[in-house]
């Protein structure tokens, strides 16, 4: 991982953005609005920390399969059981929880499996 920053981790921000300003201006776009937050969410959560590992303590470290999963446990369980319990603002949905694992797997696939075939690793 260089030290710049990803495009497509500003590309993630760039739609959280967008989306949180729709909301508040009253336009709410279904599946924009309510699963495509969730579906890069863990990806962006695996590329932070990757980030961090990497550039900022030192380390050589990328995210495993176990730690995706672990990730869409850990984010379910804290936006989709305990956040809706502390506040009204927040529901618990399944669906929600599909996304997390959807993108996760998505972004483990493309990021460790899928690009480094194309460099040779896997060949």
């Amino acid at each position: 991982m260089k030290n710049k920053i990803s495009c497509w981790f500003l590309l993630g921000i760039a739609v959280w953005l967008l989306i949180i300003f729709l909301r508040r201006k009253g336009i709410v776009i279904p599946v924009m609005s309510n699963h495509l937050t969730d579906f890069i969410t863990v990806p962006m959560y695996a590329y932070i920390i990757e980030y961090l590992m990497n550039n900022i303590l030192g380390y050589h470290w990328k995210p495993d399969f176990k730690f995706i999963l672990s990730s869409t446990l850990y984010l379910s369980i804290l936006f989709e059981v305990v956040c809706p319990m502390l506040s009204e603002r927040f529901t618990g949905d399944i669906l929600d929880v599909v996304a997390y694992l959807a993108g996760g797997v998505v972004y483990y696939f493309l990021k460790n499996r899928l690009l480094s075939f194309f460099k040779g690793d896997r060949i």
